[in-house]
């Protein structure tokens, strides 16, 4: 399986590190997008949680805390999770 590329923001890798330890999965945006990935939850569905992942947010701090706060409120987290 080939590892994902990292993201160039320190906070924000972290954070993506954050959300793939909780069972989320990166995907890569398409060459036109704007973002630059996306995570998914461990549901895997359309009606699973998503949330587009940023190259340059105004604020980089807060978009990891976004995406941490997205992960941990994932209604799609496993029984062993809550």
């Amino acid at each position: 399986m080939p590892t994902r590329k990292k993201h160039p923001n320190k906070e924000i890798e972290l954070a993506i590190q954050y959300a793939e330890n909780k069972g989320w999965q990166y995907k890569k945006s398409g060459n036109s997008a704007h973002a630059w990935g996306r995570l998914l939850c461990s549901l895997h569905e359309r009606e699973g949680c998503s949330m587009s992942i940023w190259s340059t947010p105004k604020n980089t701090d807060n978009h990891a805390r976004q995406i941490r706060q997205k992960v941990n409120f994932c209604m799609h987290r496993s029984e062993g999770e809550l």
